[in-house]
């Protein structure tokens, strides 16, 4: 209920963005408000059945050979079977920094990606809480809401582009008076940064419910709480270089943190909240706690 309220709210602030630029501009707003409307559609549907293609790509992930990669693939199977749901395709990303996402519109074309540094950096229980993490995702259908929301928020951002562009290009009617200054401040200001921090609360709930979901799959919530704090840490020293970072929600951890002011415009919540989280779940199941967080 509250990502569907996030998500309702992030769209009325596209139809907003598209009727602040027809003031902005001058004019009947309508069309413009039809233009950000059929943006968002045409986006989200090329999105929903290209996003996987689109993202492996951007990362030059391959698809994981089983001859070379026989324990990843035993591991997925197995949790696969305890979440009761189909075999992903598995990927492998050609990157130092140790990291896995998830991609794909549904559960049956859905692929898991992994670092060849999480490989390298992390033990077989920490991958297995990664990789259940990951699962979880796909069972939320967390990848389409996520998607949803990244192309609605950039959409909001394309019209603040282009109205900047026309104030410098005489595309607008500069007679618009009183209506045409609120358009030009809600356009440039106010809804390209409400939506950004929807976008964000909206990324953050996903990762708390995956977190817990993929800890009952894999009955470890302390492996993923080991896990998410080397990855943090990898994330600081060495944050990753390749991709953009409007796709940093994809992955576990924020793969290009490294600077105070990232941290606050992460798509994540804070990895010491969530281990604070997994660490209560891990009580409850009867498993240990994990402590030392930032040692």
């Amino acid at each position: 209920m509250k990502t569907a309220i996030l998500l309702g709210t992030l769209t009325a602030l596209l139809m907003l963005a598209g009727t602040a630029l027809g003031w902005y501009i001058g004019g009947d707003p309508v069309p413009y408000l039809t233009l950000a409307f059929l943006l968002a559609m045409a986006l989200n549907f090329v999105t929903y059945y290209k996003s996987d293609k689109i993202v492996l790509s951007m990362y030059k992930a391959k698809d994981a050979d089983e001859r070379e990669y026989p324990e990843l693939y035993a591991m997925v199977r197995e949790l696969t079977t305890l979440a009761d749901m189909p075999m992903p395709r598995l990927a492998i990303v050609p990157s130092k920094n140790p990291n896995a996402f998830a991609t794909g519109r549904n559960e049956n074309k859905a692929v898991v990606a992994v670092t060849t540094g999480a490989m390298d950096v992390l033990e077989q229980g920490e991958l297995r809480g990664v990789i259940a993490h990951e699962l979880a995702h796909v069972l939320n259908r967390d990848l389409l809401v996520s998607t949803m929301a990244a192309v609605i928020a950039g959409i909001i951002g394309y019209l603040g582009q282009l109205g900047w562009w026309m104030s410098w290009t005489g595309g607008r009617d500069r007679n618009n008076g009183g209506l045409g200054a609120i358009g030009f401040i809600l356009l440039l200001v106010f809804i390209p940064i409400a939506a950004m921090f929807i976008r964000m609360a909206i990324s953050r709930d996903r990762e708390f419910g995956a977190d817990r979901r993929g800890s009952e799959i894999s009955g470890t919530p302390d492996m993923l709480a080991r896990a998410l704090m080397k990855l943090e840490y990898a994330a600081h020293r060495q944050p990753m270089r390749e991709g953009s970072q409007s796709t940093a929600s994809l992955f576990i951890v924020n793969p290009f943190r490294g600077n105070a002011i990232m941290e606050l415009l992460s798509t994540h919540p804070s990895t010491a909240k969530r281990v604070e989280r997994l660490n209560e779940l891990s009580l409850d199941m009867g498993r240990p706690t994990v402590g030392g967080y930032g040692a």
